[in-house]
């Protein structure tokens, strides 16, 4: 496994811990030029995304991702952390509902079509 793979996994574990919910990863590496995978997990409130989103940002940064931040500070019903070749959406489960990043995400695009 590779050092982007090794650390995808622990942030899985991290989150299942933590009690996320739902908790899927995607393959970009043929979808996108921005990361190589996208982690998509859910938490119960306000705090617990919050929760989420700081734990994550610190294994990012345990790992030597010092550039890793979180995005949607200001959000109660989102964070995205930001780990450079991984991306992490912690969702509120209605607004993982409607903005629907997995069904986005997990559609085969060609590359010629890829601009992102």
């Amino acid at each position: 496994m590779d050092k982007i793979s090794n650390l995808k996994e622990t942030i899985i574990k991290t989150l299942d811990l933590n009690k996320a919910h739902d908790i899927i990863s995607i393959d970009l590496k043929d979808k996108s030029f921005m990361a190589d995978y996208m982690i998509i997990a859910s938490g119960t409130s306000s705090r617990h995304i919050q929760s989420l989103s700081e734990q994550v940002l610190q294994k990012l940064q345990d790992n030597g991702l010092k550039d890793s931040k979180i995005e949607g500070k200001d959000s109660n019903e989102w964070k995205l952390v930001d780990g450079i070749d991984l991306i992490i959406h912690i969702f509120h489960p209605e607004k993982r509902k409607f903005y629907e990043l997995e069904k986005i995400w997990s559609e085969l695009i060609p590359k010629e079509k890829v601009m992102i």
